[in-house]
């Protein structure tokens, strides 16, 4: 196990490798992503709080995942148009992952170990999002149908 966010690796839109430690000292808004889900409206809303939080140190970082459904497009160009295009995402969007199972990504096995879910640990839909502190501690594990205005009123406690 990671003994910290930080030490964990990613790989951003374009296929780099990018360290969590690039984020340290922010407050950041974790969240899996899908294209074709019912609940993508939440892009624009998430974007809203990027832009509202932003220069308070605030990231949300978006990770798509075709784990529920076949929600997201397989091309990754694909999925940041539309995510542009759609919803004027500006906010870090990262490779196509998994989030549960075997391929399960690093980043997904820790936020779980650090906030579990209801019953199971386990990621049950698009648009579960974490909520990490400025020391990089996962503080809030929110349900996919959870608000942003839910999400925000957390939020400004750690801002």
């Amino acid at each position: 196990m990671n003994t910290s966010l930080y030490e964990i690796e990613v790989q951003d839109a374009t296929g780099q490798t990018v360290s969590l430690n690039d984020y340290a000292g922010e407050v950041l808004v974790i969240v899996n992503t899908a294209s074709k889900c019912g609940l993508v409206k939440q892009l624009g809303d998430l974007q809203q709080l990027h832009d509202k939080y932003a220069d308070q140190g605030v990231k949300v970082l978006g990770f798509p995942c075709d784990q529920f459904n076949n929600q997201e497009f397989a091309d990754q160009q694909e999925t940041m148009q539309f995510c542009q295009r759609n919803y004027g995402v500006t906010f870090p969007m990262f490779q196509k992952i998994d989030v549960n199972g075997p391929a399960e990504h690093r980043l997904y096995t820790y936020l779980k170990q650090q906030q579990g879910g209801l019953l199971s640990s386990n990621i049950k839909w698009n648009f579960t999002k974490f909520l990490v502190d400025r020391e990089g501690r996962v503080v809030k594990r929110f349900a996919p149908v959870d608000s942003i205005q839910t999400i925000e009123k957390t939020l400004a406690r750690y801002v």
